[in-house]
């Protein structure tokens, strides 16, 4: 089983390297089960259609997906260092492929985040852009300082990460610790509301703002599916009210991916035991990630069939 049956082979024509990570033993709570979502997100794919919204064709477009990384479910540290040498072996085979992760809860973008910006070399222009109802940015939670609450801090951590390069975006349910804790680092967070407050092609405008401010040309972005209202995206471990629209989170991707080169992303924390019967949330997921592959490929001037914007 495949991501909209792409092959699973890296050539030279590879531009996007899709993988699984079956892991979600860093969640603090017991009710999702994302280690499944992977395999759900792909299952889906089977019964959604093979073009995208704007009219790209999305057997054209330049995708291999190589399944999911064997993990150890209680064994952080090699988990680590399994996840660190699979995307390292992605770049072995071709350098300038984009990845794209399937998670597992929101701690698997760390290593694969890691991964990328250790692999980039132009790290002063590199940076972080994350969607997420929570700032995860706690030093410590549950089971120490590898947490799907710690996430954000552990890429802050980074010793090409900062201040300015890192941006969480869509946050509506944060903590007193951890707010106290992000303002002394003078973290960015733009909150959900801003889109009803003031529009969303001002938040666009915020955030391309902010990068280019920092002179940041590429992105990593990690999409938490608690950044959806879970009227739209129902299958998730932290149902928080007031969150951001599948049209608005597309057209804030599509944005971004004319104004910035993204070198990688991932879509965490969908929990198909959660999800309704129709698959909503994994079919959201699914369309979601090659709707944001298509956006990129436009970026490289690839003819994916793109019908005339009105």
């Amino acid at each position: 089983m495949s991501f909209y049956d792409y092959g699973g082979v890296i050539d030279k024509n590879t531009k996007f390297v899709i993988f699984g990570i079956p892991w979600d033993y860093l969640t603090s709570i017991e009710a999702p089960n994302s280690a499944i979502a992977p395999d759900k997100i792909r299952e889906v794919t089977n019964n959604l259609a093979l073009s995208t919204e704007m009219g790209a064709e999305i057997p054209k477009l330049k995708v291999v997906d190589i399944g999911d990384i064997p993990i150890e479910r209680e064994n952080i540290e090699t988990n680590l260092t399994k996840i660190k040498k699979f995307v390292k072996e992605i770049y072995r085979q071709k350098n300038d492929v984009i990845p794209i992760m399937i998670g597992g809860d929101h701690f698997c973008s760390y290593p694969v985040i890691k991964a990328v910006g250790d692999n980039f070399e132009r790290k002063d222009e590199f940076g972080v852009l994350i969607f997420d109802a929570h700032l995860d940015f706690y030093e410590e939670w549950d089971k120490g300082v590898y947490s799907h609450a710690t996430i954000s801090h552990r890429v802050f951590d980074l010793k090409y990460i900062n201040d300015t390069n890192l941006l969480i975006v869509g946050t509506r349910d944060i903590d007193i610790p951890e707010l106290k804790l992000s303002e002394e680092e003078n973290i960015h967070h733009f909150d959900a509301y801003l889109v009803s407050e003031y529009g969303l092609s001002n938040l666009i405008d915020n955030i391309i703002d902010f990068f280019q401010n920092s002179k940041i040309k590429y992105l990593y972005v990690s999409i938490d599916i608690d950044v959806f209202d879970p009227s739209t995206a129902p299958a998730t471990g932290y149902a928080i009210p007031g969150g951001l629209t599948y049209r608005e989170i597309w057209q804030i991707l599509k944005s971004i991916a004319s104004k910035f080169n993204i070198i990688g992303f991932d879509l965490v924390e969908v929990a198909p035991n959660l999800d309704l019967p129709n698959n909503l949330t994994s079919n959201l997921a699914a369309k979601l990630i090659a709707e944001f592959i298509s956006f990129i490929s436009l970026n490289f001037g690839e003819n994916i069939n793109e019908t005339t914007e009105i």
